[in-house]
């Protein structure tokens, strides 16, 4: 706080770092809550997906045991082929609440399958249910991958979230609080000491007045008696005393 001169420019800087700090966590709680309804939606469906993974995983293998069981071990004729993928896997992003989230996407490529000669012998029915339950797992399995990164990739950004309501409700709001606090006893003591220097100058003002006054009291003082002090003048009609008729007549 030492560092932060206490001026009118400075509380409004301050108050407007408030108000951007307040809007900033009130945005931030609105996208953490949003990223929690998130969360929990997809650890609840990876749950269901692992649930329901259990039975169809189950489903594919003993299918596989009585696809060799039908047709004999067709393992290696199937590893004799070309592989060709038929099918692949696609990423791609979901948004949520500003957290780019990845997203995988089965899709076919449209090959043929080298593998259509088996079970000619016996067994294809069996076989045909092997790809079947086969590709449903794995489905399964890339819905699940894509669940868990998403997961994953929500938990750290989440975090990241909490880190900063956190910190602006618990550091920087109340850091500039205390800025804000400190400016204005600042400020309140500096009209304080304004206001006492004002009330004496104006008590010095009042003396000075109330000193000049007195000065011209007593100035007034001696003038009226200075003037009492001078004979009085006769006030009667000074033609009074004399009598025309002792002047001769002028002759012009």
């Amino acid at each position: 706080m030492a560092d932060v001169p206490p001026t009118r420019m400075n509380q409004q800087i301050f108050k407007g770092k408030k108000k951007a700090a307040e809007g900033g966590h009130k945005l931030l709680k609105k996208k953490a809550d949003a990223l929690k309804v998130k969360f929990r939606d997809y650890a609840k469906a990876i749950a269901e997906t692992k649930s329901s993974m259990t039975g169809d995983s189950s489903n594919a293998f003993f299918s596989m045991t009585q696809a060799e069981y039908a047709a004999g071990n067709f393992k290696q004729k199937v590893a004799e082929g070309s592989m060709t993928a038929r099918v692949r896997v696609g990423a791609g992003v979901d948004n949520v609440a500003g957290v780019k989230l990845p997203v995988f996407t089965k899709y076919d490529t449209g090959a043929a399958a080298d593998n259509q000669s088996l079970g000619l012998v016996g067994g294809g029915k069996k076989i045909q249910n092997v790809r079947e339950k086969f590709t449903d797992l794995l489905e399964m399995l890339i819905k699940l991958a894509s669940l868990q990164t998403s997961f994953q990739t929500l938990d750290e950004a989440l975090k990241v979230t909490n880190r900063r309501v956190n910190a602006l409700e618990n550091v920087t709001i109340p850091k500039i609080e205390g800025i804000l606090g400190y400016i204005a006893r600042e400020l309140d003591e500096l009209e304080r000491e304004d206001f006492t220097r004002l009330k004496l100058v104006q008590g010095k003002k009042e003396i000075e007045i109330k000193r000049e006054a007195a000065q011209k009291a007593k100035e007034a003082a001696k003038i009226m008696v200075s003037g009492q002090a001078r004979p009085k003048s006769n006030d009667a009609d000074i033609t009074a005393a004399f009598d025309a008729n002792d002047d001769e007549d002028v002759v012009f």
